[in-house]
């Protein structure tokens, strides 16, 4: 298995798995049985939301066949917390995979940027 997308097998545990489980507090956005959102504590944008699965994979790359509801669920609820955020003229959404795509916790995250307008292309 490649670094890319390796499993959280490895034993160690992330910061966002210590949010999910409680240890470390977070500004809560929305949270259901599959996953949870919350304010990032370095925001990129006005408003700068993470969304991120209960189930512990990588990246999107660590994705399997057998996690394709959640993935869809994960792309629906997007839209669920940009509304409950009253966002009005549009949002980014970001998935940094790995250390060249800018990935800084291994745990997958997507990143709901808005609040402003967003520049192209993104850096």
């Amino acid at each position: 298995m490649s670094e890319m997308n390796k499993s959280r097998e490895d034993g160690e545990t992330t910061i966002f798995k210590k949010i999910i489980d409680g240890e470390i507090p977070a500004e809560i956005v929305y949270q259901d049985d599959l996953c949870l959102a919350f304010h990032d504590v370095s925001p990129q944008a006005p408003i700068h939301v993470l969304l991120i699965p209960k189930k512990e994979i990588v990246n999107v790359a660590g994705f399997s066949q057998d996690d394709t509801h959640l993935a869809g669920h994960l792309m629906l609820t997007v839209d669920k917390v940009a509304k409950l955020l009253n966002i009005e003229n549009g949002y980014r959404v970001v998935a940094n995979c790995g250390a060249d795509g800018g990935q800084s916790v291994d745990h997958l995250h997507l990143h709901i940027l808005a609040g402003r307008a967003l520049a192209w292309p993104p850096g």
